[in-house]
């Protein structure tokens, strides 16, 4: 099964230190930025403003688009993100709000079980 993948620019200000990452899960990965919860260039850095990021449906295609994109002078990631982002406003909410519209609904819980059977009712599961 291919998963999506994600391509995303964290910086530390407007024109500041920028970071290129790739993901499969966008919302979790970012938050490990943010939260600084690993040693390394994000954390060195302060950059955990989320000024740019895009979708592709095959993770393999995300990852040779970071690779092309660590590749660019400055000028150029600057360019694109002031094409889609021209104030550097930070995404993170932006992010979290279309994860949470994109998602399918969750269907009924046990629809095809009777009311007040053992499925529906939530059985503890033994150990």
């Amino acid at each position: 099964m291919n998963r999506a993948g994600y391509v995303y620019i964290l910086a530390s200000q407007k024109n500041g230190t920028l970071y290129i990452g790739v993901t499969s899960r966008p919302i979790a990965r970012i938050a490990e930025h943010r939260a600084r919860r690993f040693d390394g260039f994000t954390r060195r850095y302060r950059a955990i403003r989320l000024v740019y990021y895009e979708r592709h449906e095959r993770v393999v295609d995300a990852i040779a688009r970071e690779k092309a994109m660590k590749k660019w002078n400055r000028a150029w990631k600057v360019e694109l993100i002031e094409s889609v982002n021209p104030d550097w406003t930070d995404l993170w909410a932006h992010l979290n709000q279309e994860a949470r519209w994109s998602r399918p609904p969750l269907p009924p819980p046990c629809a095809h079980a009777p009311a007040g059977s053992a499925s529906s009712a939530g059985r503890r599961r033994s150990r």
